[in-house]
């Protein structure tokens, strides 16, 4: 199995590695010929803006947008929410709008905001997720055909799914959180690319259905 790692900006080797750290490949994408062969897409935490234009820049739009629309799972992180989310308060028109959520930028506020606590994500488990939050977006509102997945305890929401993209206002990636990775690979084992052939089936774990 290989999951592809968006690698223009931001924390892109931290995903690789913690893909990695569950015997799943990593492949840098940085130009459309990168997404090749891959089942699955990881848009990292950085700077959205900065993101935003290299995606134009190396024409990877389209190609990224081809992919969803074929079924890849795709997971975002911190700036990976706001170059997916439909809708940006403030901004211009949405670059990859693959889930149908309105988010704001740096809505805690500036680095020196930054922080850490727990969240609960039911869907992986009952154990918290150690959620890292460094000029975090959140999300104002969501769609009828999307799902929340975690809230922080005023009610804030900070991870959302939509048919095959999930999207988080935290970084996992840096906690040494695996999780969503898991569950991404799961979702990427459980499809099949066109003229891809059945392909391998991950077994499940019996506790949250992510591959162990």
């Amino acid at each position: 199995m290989r999951i592809g790692v968006l690698a223009l900006q931001g924390a892109f080797a931290e995903h690789v590695r913690s893909l990695e750290s569950i015997g799943i490949e990593g492949v840098r994408v940085r130009l459309p010929a990168d997404l090749d062969g891959i089942g699955g897409l990881i848009i990292p935490g950085g700077e959205s803006t900065t993101m935003r234009r290299l995606i134009e820049r190396w024409d990877l739009r389209q190609p990224l947008l081809d992919l969803a629309g074929r079924g890849a799972p795709f997971l975002g992180t911190c700036a990976g929410l706001i170059v997916m989310a439909r809708t940006i308060v403030g901004e211009d028109e949405p670059i990859l709008p693959l889930i149908d959520a309105t988010v704001r930028r740096n809505a805690f506020g500036r680095q020196l905001d930054s922080f850490e606590t727990d969240v609960e994500v039911p869907i992986l488990g009952d154990q918290p997720v150690h959620a890292i939050f460094i000029r975090a977006p959140i999300v104002e509102s969501v769609g009828p055909g999307v799902d929340v997945l975690a809230r922080l305890d005023g009610g804030r929401i900070v991870a959302i799914r939509q048919r095959n993209v999930i999207a988080t206002a935290f970084h996992p990636e840096l906690a040494g959180e695996t999780r969503f990775h898991r569950l991404l690979a799961t979702m990427v084992a459980e499809h099949v690319l066109p003229g891809e052939g059945a392909g391998r089936r991950l077994h499940p774990t019996r506790r949250s259905g992510m591959v162990p």
